[in-house]
């Protein structure tokens, strides 16, 4: 990826995001909160989304987009803006161009959700499908702006991105004046840099965590070394802060200004997101559920009240499903387990009554007889079952140890 020098923009300041919530007044929502119960009983004190989800387009993206946008003079506005995106980026360029008049170019991966891809294309933006990877289509839409003079348009590495970005956090203040704690996601850094400047300039009292999926975390080792360092092994879930180096112009406002950089696991990612859905009733992709990940895993290391930032939903479905499936897994409540039994007529139907009184779901039934580890009267079955938590998956083992079956998990 190539990034701007650092210095080569003078710093941001408040006045630069309240200058760009002008901007945006009738062009982005000003998004909701809304509370949280049950996160607030484990927190111990009131937790409240910031639901960027419901932002049109999707995402908090749209914001930074426009005012990037917005500020081309008109050569460079009559060149047109390139951009590369998976998603979310893409979206809030290929809108914010529509409504500004500007011929937008977006380079998107070969494997790009098709809802995306589509949703991108509605938007009014030239899509072109090109690599494998991110690093791949971000190449190909540098070379594009090489050759046609359009200006790219950086997903986080601009003041302006970061400015739009920031209006959020305006949001969060005028809308939860009595906030102590902000916790947003983090991936190349622009949407933390942005709010961390509009809070700390008006509460410095305002505690910002950011988050990153553990599997992709630049963040930590850069603050560590005091300059923003590439990472290789990019693994997780949350493609929207799946980022392998921060940017230079959001590190150092990072750096600065947000309080701590903590890192989830792929199982709190997908349990954050299963919470979502059912207590909140809210769709909201991995990267977006990255906050209340945070928040479930250390609930009582946050002071409140707590703003939980859900920066998005655009999640594909066949995705979801399998984020789902992994959710529940991680929140117990799915059980599988092998055990023997006699090879009789009637004994695996004995053996689902036992399951029946427990109260689980059969999803899945192997019967095998054949194994050369069984008796001559034996039986192995594997069993898949759905159930309704750790606690009852306890109880479900008990009850077949309970029936004489032998349970090897």
């Amino acid at each position: 990826m190539n990034f701007p020098p650092p210095g080569r923009f003078p710093p941001l300041i408040l006045d630069d995001v309240r200058g760009a919530q002008k901007m945006l007044s009738g062009v982005s929502r000003v998004t909701p909160l809304e509370g949280s119960r049950h996160l607030s009983a484990l927190v111990g004190a009131p937790v409240q989304f910031k639901c960027e989800n419901l932002q049109r387009t999707g995402s908090f993206k749209l914001r930074g987009a426009y005012v990037r946008i917005s500020g081309l003079t008109p050569v460079e506005r009559a060149a047109g803006v390139v951009a590369a995106s998976a998603g979310n980026h893409a979206q809030g360029v290929a809108l914010a161009s529509a409504l500004l008049g500007v011929r937008s170019t977006v380079f998107m991966p070969v494997g790009a959700p098709l809802p995306k891809v589509a949703a991108t294309r509605e938007y009014g933006a030239e899509v072109r499908l090109h690599g494998h990877v991110v690093d791949e289509t971000l190449a190909a839409a540098q070379e594009y702006a090489h050759e046609t003079g359009a200006v790219f348009i950086h997903p986080f590495d601009h003041p302006d991105i970061i400015a739009g970005q920031g209006t959020v956090g305006l949001e969060i203040l005028e809308q939860c004046p009595e906030v102590r704690t902000i916790v947003v996601g983090v991936g190349g850094g622009g949407l933390a840099a942005g709010i961390a400047v509009a809070v700390k300039a008006v509460r410095p009292d305002v505690r910002i965590v950011g988050v990153q999926a553990a599997g992709a975390a630049c963040y930590p080792p850069s603050l560590a070394a005091g300059h923003p360092v590439s990472i290789d092994s990019l693994q997780t879930m949350a493609d929207g802060i799946k980022v392998g180096r921060p940017g230079d112009v959001p590190f150092g406002l990072v750096q600065e200004l947000v309080d701590e950089v903590r890192t989830v696991s792929e199982d709190e990612l997908s349990s954050a997101l299963l919470l979502c859905l059912e207590r909140a009733k809210m769709v909201v992709e991995p990267a977006g559920a990255s906050p209340v990940a945070a928040l479930l895993s250390d609930p009582k290391s946050f002071r409140g009240p707590v703003v939980a930032l859900l920066s998005g939903g655009n999640v594909d479905p066949l995705l979801m499903q399998r984020i789902l499936t992994h959710g529940m897994s991680a929140a117990g409540r799915y059980l599988s387990l092998r055990l023997r039994l006699t090879d009789r007529p009637g004994a695996l139907a004995t053996m689902l009554g036992v399951l029946s009184l427990a109260d689980a779901n059969v999803l899945d039934v192997s019967h095998v007889r054949t194994d050369p580890r069984l008796g001559l009267t034996e039986a192995e079955v594997e069993l898949h079952l759905e159930t309704k938590g750790p606690e009852h998956c306890e109880e479900v083992a008990a009850a077949l140890r309970g029936a004489g079956y032998l349970v090897m998990g």
